[in-house]
């Protein structure tokens, strides 16, 4: 059974750091790029970060440039993401999703954390 279930989220105050996880299970997680998702009330979901399956290459939203951090850990079948200097504008439910590379066009999505910015 494939499963994806992050964790982390939680309140912070604007400037805080939060790091969200995304451990993966019931698929070859080395074969899947992964990627980080948001969607805030009434709008679009929309992609924060992804990342290549060995991790050599990241790119980013240009909202979390310079602030974001995506990484992985194979071993771990795990996905993080840091959060540094977060905004208010961050308040947002974050989903994590395992995306095949071609021939294999296989996506899995998880429950997704909430993540709420403010004083």
């Amino acid at each position: 059974q494939v499963q994806l279930e992050e964790s982390g989220g939680g309140l912070v105050q604007p400037g805080g750091s939060l790091r969200l996880s995304c451990a993966a299970s019931g698929f070859t997680f080395r074969n899947y790029a992964m990627g980080w998702y948001r969607q805030a009330p009434g709008k679009e979901r929309e992609l924060v970060a992804h990342i290549t399956r060995t991790g050599t290459s990241t790119n980013y939203a240009d909202s979390v440039k310079g602030r974001f951090t995506i990484s992985r850990d194979n071993a771990k079948n795990t996905v993080y993401l840091q959060m540094r200097s977060l905004k208010p504008e961050d308040t947002a439910v974050y989903y994590c999703k395992a995306q095949g590379v071609v021939p294999n066009s296989a996506q899995y999505w998880g429950q997704g954390t909430q993540v709420t910015v403010s004083s």
